[in-house]
């Protein structure tokens, strides 16, 4: 894939990155929580790898089978918002019935949750639908095919536009700008559209980057400049452009994503937003769309009488399929992302295997676990049994926090030396996973590669278990502070181990 450099540097200014004349100095993580969703601190690995995660299927966590919701509610945005678990999606009676394409009014509809496993649907009373407001409708108007919220994080965020949102096709001008006090009364931020150019057939969204001090949008576009789709996209793939805002009105830098190492393939939506435990790091679970065909596979797939039925009303109901993939990046526009599926269809079973099967919705969020004593975990929720019948659901996932990608060795050992770095703080602690044979040892060098007195693998107690939030201690103890804001580099011996995340923080005496 080509990409636009001039944009691209454009974009990087505005992202608080390494500027060209300084990619020789050390990275300072400060007390930054690093994750390896990408390769920014790895300078090498020996007998290790870097071992992408699947999130692990739990109950269906909401079914949309009221009438004004139906097989094609999509587009789900899930934010945390104090004790609420708020989710917001289209409803839409869009399918298939009887071989034929069945066409409906489309609403954007609220959820909401305690515990973020099982959502409600409160009956708001705020708009009609068929002659009755007993619904859980927030919004009929403008953009209702891809409305979506977030929660403005900047300090100075005026309370009545607390949540804000984007939402719009190409045939009504563009996305349009929208504003809440309370996630559920929305109005117009102006008439007219924010951003025009796109086709933004998709889940359009925008969020406040804290870390770059910018509002950063991510919208469909297509590649080689066309905005048209057709089913086969001939002249081009569905992909994903972005632009940037200091006030949420006025958008500039526009450009389309570059990726390290990836194909051109049809990238439906994006999901792209700061991680919220390390959120200087975007991470974006876009859902890849592939069209595989009539074949002896496809007919092997589940419920094959519903499938034909599909294809006959749309041949891509039928024979194209969907799953999530996961992307990460430190500037907004270029990212490394997994070729391989990190939300896979998964096994065959009915409501699976097609398209509009694992759309994973917007924002991971924090959950507790239900296993009794162990830690929170991430939650994702994702689609399933969409296009046929009177409903589809979202089922959720689970995930270790920040345990999208690990370091992983086996029990004959591997190493992992980190690029030199700075640090703040006077304690090492690591997200970690062994076994019971397994561990971790981890050596503070000089930027050349010498080892710190007292801070040696020899030093280091062999760290094992199962944890989030571990100390390391060497025989001088855990007090690193003495070479805090030097220039060090981190050696990590690993056995039967997976190293997910590092930070150091500063510890109370």
């Amino acid at each position: 894939m080509k990409y636009n450099l001039g944009l691209l540097a454009l974009f990087v200014c505005l992202s608080a990155v390494t500027v060209a004349g300084e990619k020789s100095k050390p990275a300072d993580i400060a007390s930054r929580r690093e994750l390896f969703v990408d390769d920014y601190l790895i300078a090498s690995l020996k007998n290790a790898r870097r071992q992408l995660h699947h999130p692990v299927a739990q109950d269906i966590a909401i079914v949309h089978d009221a009438e004004w919701e139906g097989a094609g509610s999509g587009y789900h945005s899930i934010l945390h918002d104090g004790d609420v678990y708020r989710m917001y999606y289209r409803g839409s009676a869009l399918g298939v019935e009887n071989g034929r394409l069945r066409l409906g009014k489309e609403v954007y509809c609220y959820a909401e949750s305690r515990d973020g496993i099982n959502f409600t649907k409160p009956n708001l009373g705020m708009h009609e639908y068929k002659g009755s407001k007993d619904n859980n409708i927030i919004w009929t108007g403008v953009g209702t095919h891809n409305f979506a919220p977030f929660i403005d994080a900047r300090s100075d965020c005026p309370p009545e536009s607390r949540f804000k949102a984007l939402g719009g096709l190409a045939k009504e001008g563009g996305l349009f700008a929208f504003q809440s006090p309370d996630g559920m009364h929305w109005s117009l931020m102006s008439k007219e559209p924010v951003v025009t150019k796109g086709a933004f057939d998709s889940q359009n969204l925008a969020f406040w980057d804290a870390t770059a001090g910018i509002y950063r949008a991510y919208f469909r576009t297509f590649t080689r400049g066309t905005t048209t789709a057709k089913l086969w996209a001939p002249e081009g793939y569905r992909a994903i452009r972005t632009a940037s805002s200091r006030d949420f009105l006025k958008w500039e830098n526009e450009a389309d994503l570059t990726y390290t190492d990836s194909p051109e393939e049809h990238l439906y939506t994006n999901q792209i937003g700061p991680y919220f435990r390390a959120p200087h790091i975007l991470v974006g679970f876009p859902t890849r769309y592939i069209e595989r065909g009539w074949s002896n596979s496809m007919r092997k797939l589940p419920e094959l009488k519903k499938r034909e039925q599909r294809a006959a009303g749309h041949l891509r109901y039928g024979t194209a399929l969907t799953e999530g993939l996961l992307m990460a990046s430190r500037n907004g526009v270029h990212f490394e992302r997994w070729n391989e599926a990190f939300l896979r269809p998964g096994p065959q079973r009915p409501d699976t295997w097609l398209y509009g099967h694992q759309y994973i919705g917007w924002h991971a969020v924090e959950t507790k676990s239900r296993l009794p004593g162990a830690p929170n975990e991430i939650s994702l929720y994702a689609s399933e049994g969409s296009w046929h019948g009177k409903g589809n659901a979202m089922r959720r996932y689970t995930l270790r926090l920040d345990g999208f990608v690990s370091v992983n060795a086996s029990l004959k050992g591997g190493e992992l030396l980190t690029k030199p770095l700075k640090f703040s703080g006077n304690q090492l602690t690591l997200n970690f996973a062994t076994s019971a044979a397994g561990d971790i040892r981890v050596e503070i060098q000089d930027a050349e590669g010498k080892p710190h007195k007292g801070f040696s693998l020899e030093d280091c107690e062999p760290v094992f278990g199962d944890t989030l939030n571990r100390t390391v201690v060497w025989k001088s103890g855990a007090d690193v502070s003495s070479l805090a804001g030097k220039a060090v580099r981190l050696r990590f011996q690993l056995r039967d181990a997976d190293l997910y995340a590092l930070q150091f923080v500063k510890a109370k005496d």
